[in-house]
């Protein structure tokens, strides 16, 4: 009896194992959620949020209850990014093989280092990454997502800029002015980066566009030369393989020539548009990316990864050590062989493997590449080149429409997978509050969901084809669902009897055209 209550006593109340039946619950609810049939969590959240609202639990409810309320209250009412009719931000539920290699990994590999399996796909992934991209000249490490992998790359940068006039910043701190060229297109969290390296988000200086919001190369030298008179020292040019307005590609190979004339760090940002470069007939845009310094892409938008997986690519892995290594810990030091790879290690614990730790921010990380591998193992370079070219497709079907109905109009060619177009009538001069109204109740119906932006001053219904679910069907339910309520808005406007300033109702809210 004794030894019983001692089992009992220092055992944790934590299931850790029992793992096929209980996933096997999780995932059939997951498939019955891939249905797509349920309402909008919006919608039915007087029925969920009550159950989930709770106070902190004293004592617990078990494995199987809490499997229960997974199944009956969190996955029914989860996001809608999953849906294939979802086109709105850069983002996409994750394939079956990315949630399998990250649950196994959660498991089996909880953190990327150790001489493992999964440590050992970190790099063959991330060489197999820059091989399908034709990046192969760089070498790589995973982060969490693009806002962090642009961090990393222009921190290479600031070393880089810094060491050539004798001062290590990551070590000593920023001193003197420093640039970073980069359009208004380019991502914002290259500001923020600027921000957290500590060059301010003001040196961040922009340059301007040409109307397809392509970077001005005139513009870039004459900005450059200014910057030079002033002493100011030229840190990097952030250039865009694929903007995240409109799906632009600017001039890399006109852009690289003034990087290595002035010998100034060539960043392009890749993290949506970059696999773009899978499709033949898009390939050329991509020239000059062969002299990048760093690139970005992340698996988690068009390769079907779920959130939490970029690449930072550079030249150098040097670079980013010296710019972002550790200082030494007792609780780290001499835990395991210091000669990385051992080629004596006996057990995985005898080396941290290659340490990715110390080429970015991160210490604790998941297992990115097993997800990379599989998802590249499960369908090949050739089912990736097949998913861009269907979504590139899709881009261009939409375009298509909008250049032959009446009531749409195309304002921006489609580069990539993102096409930006509008609903437009002879009865309604305001266009920009329509298709702003048009969206909202777009989205409201719940089965076409994309997002605006502005071209050129004009509201764009901006479509981004992107998720693995997503099929011809979804770019024509889209182009039905965008002129039949766009009729209807103008029927009502027409039926209040004005043209400019009467109230449109739309669902709940009153809206002004």
């Amino acid at each position: 009896m004794k030894n019983t209550q001692q089992t009992e006593m220092h055992r944790d109340a934590a299931e850790t194992g029992d793992l096929q039946a209980l996933l096997a619950q999780v995932g059939a609810a997951l498939d019955q959620f891939l249905r797509f049939e349920h309402a909008d969590p919006v919608r039915t959240n007087h029925e969920w949020r009550p159950r989930l609202d709770t106070a902190l639990p004293l004592q617990g409810i078990g494995i199987e209850q809490v499997t229960d309320e997974l199944i009956t209250y969190l996955i029914p009412n989860g996001s809608p990014v999953a849906k294939p009719g979802f086109t709105s931000f850069i983002t996409t539920g994750g394939t079956t093989a990315s949630t399998l290699a990250s649950t196994a990994a959660s498991i089996a590999a909880p953190q990327r280092y150790l001489l493992t399996a999964f440590n050992f796909l970190e790099e063959l992934s991330l060489g197999w990454l820059a091989s399908m991209c034709s990046i192969g000249h760089l070498q790589g490490v995973y982060s969490s997502g693009g806002s962090v992998a642009n961090l990393l790359a222009l921190g290479a940068a600031r070393q880089h800029a810094f060491e050539k006039v004798g001062h290590d910043p990551a070590a000593a701190g920023v001193h003197g002015r420093v640039r970073v060229y980069a359009t208004r297109e380019a991502h914002h969290t290259i500001q923020r980066a600027a921000g957290v390296l500590g060059i301010g988000r003001r040196a961040v200086r922009p340059i301007a566009c040409d109307a397809g919001g392509r970077m001005e190369i005139a513009d870039l030298r004459r900005v450059i030369a200014e910057d030079r008179q002033a002493g100011v020292i030229p840190m990097a040019i952030v250039a865009n393989a694929g903007t995240t307005n409109t799906g632009a590609i600017d001039p890399l190979l006109a852009i690289s020539e003034v990087a290595r004339e002035h010998g100034i760090w060539l960043h392009i940002d890749g993290a949506y548009g970059l696999p773009g470069i899978l499709d033949e007939r898009k390939t050329h845009l991509y020239r000059g990316l062969e002299h990048a310094d760093s690139v970005i892409v992340d698996p988690h938008k068009w390769l079907g990864a779920a959130v939490g997986v970029a690449a930072t690519f550079v030249r150098d892995r040097e670079l980013l050590r010296r710019a972002f290594t550790q200082e030494p810990a007792d609780y780290l030091e001499g835990a395991v062989h210091q000669d990385a790879p051992s080629p004596t290690a006996e057990h995985s614990l005898d080396d941290f493997g290659i340490p990715y730790f110390d080429y970015g921010i991160e210490l604790s990380a998941p297992s990115r590449g097993v997800v990379v591998w599989a998802l590249l193992r499960e369908i090949g370079v050739e089912g990736m080149r097949a998913r861009i070219v269907r979504h590139n497709d899709l881009a261009l079907r939409v375009a298509d429409a909008a250049r032959e109905h009446p009531n749409l109009e195309l304002l921006l060619e489609p580069t990539l997978s993102i096409c930006c177009f509008r609903y437009v009538s002879p009865d309604v001069p305001n266009l920009n509050r329509l298709n702003q109204n048009l969206h909202r109740r777009l989205v409201r119906e719940n089965r076409s969901l994309p997002s605006t932006t502005q071209v050129n001053g004009k509201l764009a219904l901006r479509p981004c084809f992107l998720g693995a679910r997503t099929e011809v069907t979804h770019a024509d339910e889209l182009l039905a669902d965008v002129l039949r309520i766009g009729a209807e808005l103008v029927s009502e406007l027409v039926a209040n009897g004005t043209k400019s300033s009467e109230n449109i109702q739309s669902g709940h809210n009153t809206l002004n055209l």
